[in-house]
């Protein structure tokens, strides 16, 4: 059974995602309000269990609320555009890796590929962007940050350019949160240098595949065999222990060591020739945990960073603020005692009068009110009930008849005071006090009056409850 409940908890959950299209939707929706302060105020009580988590609170009634907006969606459209452009980038970020690395491992047969080049780029330039990127997370909430707008998505806005003008117009109106911009393109500036990486990776493989490569390491710096290995054997310190066939050898390092005299190559390298493919193990490594592994890392911490962002720019939007109070604050707030205090009428009224409202009741009805209104109504009382039921109304007879059947103890009957009781209301009120111990009839204004009614309207039904005159029947003032 708690399976069960946590099966029907984490799916209901997971059907609510804050993205790009739900904070566009929900700007949409808030520039010509759909629904009243009542409707808010229901459906947060429909849903208080995600008081705590707003974000997912406001992305259920985005849910409710969809159909207003007019087909395609704007939210549609736009992310439509941007996936094209992301992917646009990202394909030409892997054929530029790919044609980088085989530009870097051409090989013509008479001089070696220098290693130090392709390790520059699968190496050094990635923990350089990765280091910047870093930097630039924690400067995003400022708007001019320039680390992030010097990465490739950030000119994915100037492609926006080329959308159709309706488009562009009202993207200029929406003003999405700087803050979610940035992060938005730190995000995709990773997808699109991992599809970089990946490109350089199928270079290599297929470039020792389908060539028998001579690698060597050449600098002008001086600097040793046994310190270049010392400063191979450090970098691969996340596979040296799993895979130590992919950190080059002493020997290895020794043999190719290349120095540029003349155009003939050492005797030494010519005699150790096929060794020096050995480098292509070294290179595949670095290649996938500099280049692919760490920038993955980085993109999880971005999309980490982007879904906060997205939270917070949710809850600071314009409207926003007002919606949640709406659905999650009382319409009114109205302290009662437990017990209903006995008001003392005068000769001219009703004999039972109920002065103040107890907290809960076994059973609260309306008439020709439904559940929903019914718990505004009771939140704005400070009243509840484990059972709310609409009775009356579009209500068939038998269906009346089957929840006066189960009605029991003090049942609280919630009537719109501003209308006049008729004789089908009588009728049912006599059946309900033949079973209930107690029945209170709580006369109500409209929401927009906050539920008030004028004790005008409660004489009308003080009235009527006198020509019924029923002991069980008390009525709220």
């Amino acid at each position: 059974m708690i399976q069960k409940i946590l099966a029907m908890y984490t799916s209901k959950q997971s059907r609510v995602s804050l993205n790009i299209e739900s904070y566009i939707n929900i700007y949409e929706l808030l520039q010509a309000p759909t629904a009243t302060h009542e409707e808010n105020r229901s459906f947060g009580l429909a849903h208080a269990q995600w008081k705590e988590k707003p974000w997912i609170q406001l992305g259920f009634w985005i849910q409710e609320h969809l159909h207003h907006l007019a087909i395609p969606r704007l939210s549609t459209t736009v992310n439509s555009y941007l996936y094209g452009v992301t992917l646009t980038l990202a394909i030409l970020a892997f054929i530029l890796g790919l044609f980088s690395g085989w530009g870097l491992l051409s090989y013509n047969g008479h001089e070696p590929v220098n290693v130090i080049y392709f390790m520059a780029m699968i190496i050094f330039f990635p923990l350089l962007t990765m280091t910047l990127t870093l930097i630039s997370m924690l400067r995003a909430n400022n708007v001019q940050s320039l680390l992030v707008h010097i990465s490739p998505a950030f000119w994915m806005e100037k492609l926006l350019s080329f959308l159709p003008r309706h488009i562009q117009v009202d993207m200029h109106e929406i003003k999405i949160n700087p803050l979610l911009m940035n992060w938005m393109m730190i995000k995709r500036s990773q997808i699109i240098a991992l599809c970089f990486s990946f490109g350089l990776l199928l270079a290599l493989l297929s470039m020792v595949v389908t060539k028998d490569i001579a690698f060597a390491w050449s600098t002008t710096l001086h600097i040793s065999a046994e310190t270049f290995h010392d400063f191979l054997y450090t970098l691969s310190f996340a596979w040296r222990d799993i895979f130590p066939a992919a950190v080059p050898s002493i020997e290895l390092i020794e043999q190719s060591q290349y120095f540029r005299l003349g155009d003939k190559l050492s005797e030494t390298m010519i005699t150790n020739a096929s060794k020096l493919g050995e480098w292509w193990k070294f290179l595949v490594m670095a290649t996938f945990f500099y280049a692919i592994v760490l920038r993955f890392c980085l993109f999880l911490l971005a999309s980490f960073g982007f879904n906060a962002a997205l939270k917070k720019s949710f809850l600071s939007l314009d409207g926003v603020p007002k919606l949640l109070r709406e659905m999650n604050e009382p319409m009114i707030t109205t302290q009662s005692p437990n017990d209903e205090a006995v008001f003392i009428p005068s000769k001219d009224q009703y004999g039972e009068i109920v002065h103040r409202l107890a907290k809960r009741y076994d059973m609260i009805q309306g008439w020709s009110l439904s559940k929903e209104a019914l718990g505004v109504i009771a939140d704005s009382f400070g009243i509840a009930s484990a059972t709310f039921c609409e009775v009356g109304g579009t209500n068939s007879f038998a269906e009346d008849e089957a929840i006066v059947a189960r009605s029991k103890g003090n049942i609280l009957l919630v009537v719109k005071g501003w209308e006049p009781p008729t004789d089908d209301f009588a009728d049912y009120l006599i059946d309900l006090t033949k079973i209930a111990d107690k029945v209170i009839i709580l006369p109500t204004g409209t929401a927009e009056e906050h539920y008030k009614i004028a004790s005008s309207s409660v004489d009308v039904w003080d009235r009527k409850l006198s020509v019924i005159n029923e002991e069980k029947v008390w009525l709220k003032r």
